[in-house]
């Protein structure tokens, strides 16, 4: 998912990474490694400044949070989250993580 900072076009999907502020991944096994590793280092130097990786642990979502360093043009972790998801960058957001999985798909306690 990308959440950009440009006017909407129904028939546009490529964007410049100058106007991406956010990437979340939702990780599936095919996925992990390009998410963790590969992805993660091409946004960096792309200059995306927010990235999510969205995963599943105990059957509920997982959100682990990274912001860019411009510094270095990596990314540095801004937080673990489970439960509930809440942010005041790259805009205030709040996420009930284990609302997105319905009762009967979670794993049992």
């Amino acid at each position: 998912m990308l959440v950009v900072q440009a006017d909407f076009d129904p028939d546009r999907t490529p964007f410049t990474p100058d106007e991406v502020a956010l990437v979340v991944e939702v990780v599936s096994p095919e996925s992990v490694h390009r998410d963790r590793t590969v992805k993660f280092r091409k946004y960096a130097e792309a200059g995306i400044p927010h990235y999510w990786i969205v995963e599943e642990e105990d059957g509920l979502p997982v959100a682990h949070v990274f912001e860019l360093e411009h510094a270095t043009s990596s990314y540095a972790p801004a937080g673990i989250f489970r439960g509930k998801l809440e942010r005041r960058v790259p805009f205030p957001i709040e996420i009930d993580l284990d609302g997105l999985v319905p009762t009967s798909g979670r794993a049992a306690d």
